[in-house]
């Protein structure tokens, strides 16, 4: 009787341990990938700029800093399982703090151009900072992108991130408003990067988050073979100075129909530019987070990137200003065409187009919006 009760006793303790190690909770830092931080520089007024490394159970790291919410590095295999860089950046602090064309970086408190820096709102009228000649561009002189946000990592069963807040005062750039705002960037196991951005504010103001990394899926050298669907039959026609005109256009039987793949380099030629290349809003097709946007490949190293938003657009630029006079990482001269940018968004110069999809935040309400890149490779 002993030798059947103890081997009762063995067979129940093993069914507790399989039990337990099937379905037991496991901790966080088992179950996610890893999230480190390190000094990344000070500022000029000697606040401190933070780098944080993101590594999910797939292999691919991002780098991102608290100065500007800037992603300086994003690995990401390819075809072989090669992982590599395909965002465009430095090595230092200090290509940030120099003059760079918003790398990597969270920009607002309005992405992309206000016409003339002015807009009304309840009868008063505004003047922003002018920083895009007579326009206003990304916020500002000081926008988003050149100020210290305040950030703290997590972890979760399958995912590994960063949230990010920041506080703009009432005034800041001419903007109304304390606007508190909240970025998180979400890595997934699954290679998806997700961006999700809200924000309040005690007075009515215009607000356009979004983000604004250079990508080159195969790490280096010009974007014109990369092949790109977007979900578009429409884009905003712009003027000389890129403010919308007010017009919707077709983009069939136009350089701008994205709607059947294409290489970037088919039609660049055509786009008519000064400097050439594609810098154009277009209104998306799509209609909830889980419709496809936007899908690039790059045939030789077989990565590919896929775009899902709730946003009504998506600027597609093609890096057309970059001049061959900034040197980033591993030595790289990024000359015209070296990036790609695909910024959700609002429309540009909404303030000023009542036909456009309001972006005005009012006291009260939460404005919140989802971006999610996906990556994979063929």
């Amino acid at each position: 009787m002993k030798k059947i009760f103890s081997a009762k006793i063995l067979i129940l303790a093993l069914g507790i341990l399989i039990i337990a190690g099937s379905c037991a909770p496991k901790e966080l830092g088992q179950a996610s990938g890893t999230v480190t931080k390190q000094l990344f520089g000070k500022l000029p007024d000697s606040s401190v700029a933070d780098i944080y490394t993101l590594i999910n159970h797939s292999g691919v790291t991002l780098k991102v800093t608290n100065y500007g919410g800037r992603i300086t590095s994003l690995l990401v295999p390819d075809k072989t399982g090669k992982p590599g860089d395909i965002v465009l950046g430095f090595d230092s602090l200090s290509g940030y703090l120099a003059n760079n064309p918003y790398f990597g970086a969270i920009v607002g408190r309005y992405g992309n151009r206000i016409a003339k820096g002015k807009f009304e709102i309840d009868g008063n009228q505004y003047t922003l900072v002018q920083n895009n000649g007579v326009n206003a561009l990304h916020g500002g002189i000081k926008g988003f992108d050149k100020v210290i946000w305040k950030c703290e990592d997590f972890k979760t069963e399958k995912s590994v991130g960063i949230k990010l807040s920041y506080l703009s005062q009432d005034g800041e750039e001419g903007y109304p408003g304390n606007l508190n705002s909240v970025v998180t960037y979400t890595l997934t196991d699954d290679n998806q990067l997700i961006f999700e951005y809200s924000a309040t504010s005690d007075k009515s103001t215009p607000i356009n988050l979004t983000q604004h990394s250079y990508f080159n899926l195969a790490g280096q050298g010009d974007i014109k073979g990369h092949e790109v669907m977007i979900a578009a039959s429409k884009y905003t026609v712009v003027d000389n100075t890129l403010i919308p005109t007010g017009e919707l256009r077709d983009v069939k039987g136009t350089p701008f129909d994205f709607t059947a793949v294409k290489t970037i380099g088919q039609d660049l030629a055509a786009t008519g530019g000064t400097p050439l290349g594609f810098d154009h809003n277009y209104v998306l097709n799509t209609k909830k987070i889980k419709d496809l946007a936007v899908r690039v490949v790059e045939p030789i190293s077989g990565r590919i990137m896929e775009v899902y938003t709730d946003q009504p657009g998506v600027q597609f630029y093609t890096g057309n200003f970059l001049d061959g006079t900034l040197t980033g990482k591993n030595a790289n001269v990024y000359k015209q065409h070296s990036g790609f940018c695909f910024e959700t968004q609002h429309f540009p110069d909404s303030p000023n187009h009542p036909d456009f999809p309001t972006a005005i935040l009012k006291p009260g309400e939460t404005y919140h919006t989802t971006t999610i890149y996906k990556f994979s490779a063929r």
